[in-house]
């Protein structure tokens, strides 16, 4: 379907990311605010606007702990006015797991429609490798030195009164019959796509590279290395070493090799309306066509991003078949799976949004369209995703979107469906056209 142009369409114009590093690996003794000041920066420089042009920052962050100030550390304030913007611009951080960058364009892009703001900075920041160890409950108790108990908040990844995500995700793929030697040749065609892409310098229109300099007592520069490849991508892995890895956290197909690591990164995106863009003399890198926020039971997590993509398609009139490309961030390898098998089931695409949700709830939507299935692994994520590239996950969302634009833009434009799976069920989606 032809996509008409308007003046009030939003637009992307500027979308870049730093390499995703990880956990522990080159971006670990970074700041979380410089850290996204550094995307923020790199966002206004590529298209030459200056900080001052933007309105709002929405920015997503779901970390409070590793921040210099734990206690309301207001990081998207902190983190734009390292980036230069000015500082009576209003911001809010945005906590919404995994699809808070994808989200940060959808509230953003309604501060635009409704007349608060004109040009907004969204996006996001992750740095797993900077959160710290806990010491809880000792306030008030007065425990001797040798009775504190240290906790990792991060492992096991996932919420104290549920299940880990792992958990949850494995049982749902098992019961959407994705098995784990699918999701492990899922995971290593992740690494495969990605390998490719990096060759051809695919990344190069996202990712801006960083230089890290060593310099001595005097202040002197002694060394300096770049880092323009993300941490994560591991080019010797193999369907035999995945197999061997057992799941994690008591999943039934999750491993460390089928889903992504933690990882350290940020993202940024700058939309407007497309008037807006032209009397800047900007060219828009993507037009918003449909976002979606959504939200389901718990437990079911790897189906979101499938409902997501779904209500977008609906509110847009499109159908899956107009989608040139699907980019669902592997959060596990079976959540894009799981989704791709629900957006090949007809029943599911035709009928109502609130019926499929209620049905969902109950029991797994199956009856998928073996060859649509196919069909539709045939155009998703065929530059890899989270589990080469990394998943610091409230900066994601936007990587989600940026990398499918820069794709349609390599191969003639088009619509692409977007969408990312978050904590307890959340999910985020989007499709954009690009000319």
């Amino acid at each position: 379907m032809t996509f008409r142009k308007s003046k009030d369409d939003l637009v992307c114009v500027s979308a870049v990311r730093t390499p995703f590093g990880r956990f522990g690996g080159s971006l670990r003794d970074i700041d979380i605010y410089e850290l996204g000041a550094i995307a923020m920066r790199n966002a206004m420089e590529r298209i030459k606007l200056g900080p001052g042009m933007i309105d709002e920052v929405w920015w997503g962050n779901g970390d409070t702990t590793n921040t210099k100030d734990p206690y309301t550390p207001v990081v998207a304030r902190q983190t734009m006015l390292k980036a230069g913007i000015s500082p009576e611009t209003p911001s809010i951080a945005y906590d919404q797991a995994c699809t808070s960058a994808m989200s940060t364009v959808k509230y953003g892009g309604r501060s635009i429609l409704v007349g608060d703001a004109e040009v907004v900075m969204t996006g996001g920041s992750t740095s797993f490798s900077t959160v710290p160890f806990l010491l809880r409950g000792i306030r008030w108790e007065g425990k001797r030195h040798s009775s504190f108990l240290v906790e990792d908040p991060i492992i096991p990844l996932g919420y104290k009164d549920y299940a880990p995500v792992a958990v949850d995700s494995g049982d749902v793929a098992v019961e959407y019959g994705v098995s784990r030697e699918e999701q492990d040749e899922f995971a290593l065609a992740s690494h495969v796509h990605y390998g490719k892409a990096w060759q051809r310098g695919f990344f190069k229109r996202e990712m801006v590279p960083m230089t890290f300099e060593k310099k001595d007592r005097k202040g002197n520069v002694v060394s300096s290395k770049s880092l323009d490849i993300d941490e994560q991508y591991r080019p010797d892995v193999t369907l035999e070493g995945l197999a061997r890895l057992k799941p994690v956290f008591g999943s039934k197909t999750c491993t460390a090799g089928n889903a992504p690591g933690m990882n350290d990164g940020a993202t940024a995106q700058i939309i407007m309306k497309r008037e807006k863009a032209e009397k800047l003399g900007l060219e828009p890198l993507y037009t918003i066509v449909a976002t979606a926020a959504i939200a389901l039971q718990p437990r079911i997590m790897p189906v979101s991003p499938g409902f997501a993509i779904k209500k977008c398609l609906d509110d847009a009139r499109l159908t899956i078949d107009d989608m040139k490309f699907i980019e669902i961030n592997e959060a596990f390898a079976c959540v894009p799976l799981v989704s791709c098998k629900l957006l090949s089931n007809e029943r599911f695409l035709k009928s109502g949004y609130g019926e499929m949700v209620k049905e969902a709830s109950a029991a797994p939507i199956l009856d998928n369209d073996g060859q649509k299935y196919l069909a539709l692994k045939q155009r998703l994520n065929v530059n890899g995703s989270a589990i080469a590239v990394g998943h610091p996950n409230t900066a994601s969302g936007a990587r989600v979107m940026m990398t499918a634009a820069y794709n349609l833009k390599e191969n003639g434009g088009g619509y692409a469906a977007c969408a990312i799976c978050g904590g307890l069920t959340q999910g985020a989606g989007s499709i954009i056209w690009v000319e």
